[in-house]
């Protein structure tokens, strides 16, 4: 498995992932729409996309290294995956950050907005990973933490409170606007 920032040209492999997601919240499918929103986050910087993939390894095929990009935590190393067939490569999960602000700290945060392991990859440790990934950009940018929501009753809960994160009882308003 490999962990690295999604950039554009991971679109495909993202796309079906986010979509999952937002089926998991109970959202219709809209791949198109899908598209679109990653695209304009990734293109804009508004957010940090991190994405697991999986490569079959085929025998007698060579692999090559894959230098990931330096603005990544992870793109100081490199690992071997071979892009040269797409269809031995597999999206099986992705984290997607935000910045925030905390102005009583004055401090940069991030919040972990989404959080997603195809269903068949589950238990596999892929989402450890990625919050791994996550608590490394935040360390390596130097902000205050991570801050996540998510729902009451998520399964996902237990890896976050595995993986560090408590409970804020200080943080549980949220106002919509019907616009």
């Amino acid at each position: 498995m490999i962990i690295h920032q999604a950039t554009l040209s991971d679109l495909d492999l993202l796309v079906p992932l986010f979509d999952g997601y937002r089926l998991f919240y109970r959202q219709q499918s809209d791949l198109i729409s899908a598209r679109q929103f990653l695209h304009d986050r990734i293109t804009a910087k508004e957010s940090v996309v991190f994405i697991a993939l999986l490569q079959s390894s085929p025998v007698g095929r060579e692999s090559r290294e894959l230098d990931l990009p330096q603005s990544s935590p992870v793109g100081r190393e490199s690992r071997e995956l071979d892009f040269a067939k797409a269809e031995e490569i597999k999206a099986v999960g992705f984290t997607q950050l935000y910045p925030i602000f905390s102005s009583v700290s004055m401090e940069r945060m991030l919040l972990l907005n989404d959080l997603f392991i195809d269903p068949e990859h589950r238990g596999q440790g892929i989402g450890k990973a990625l919050i791994d990934t996550a608590k490394d950009l935040c360390r390596t940018t130097r902000q205050k933490g991570i801050v996540l929501q998510t729902e009451t009753n998520n399964p996902a809960q237990r890896l976050y409170e595995r993986e560090g994160f408590t409970k804020d009882p200080d943080l549980h308003y949220f106002w919509k606007s019907n616009a």
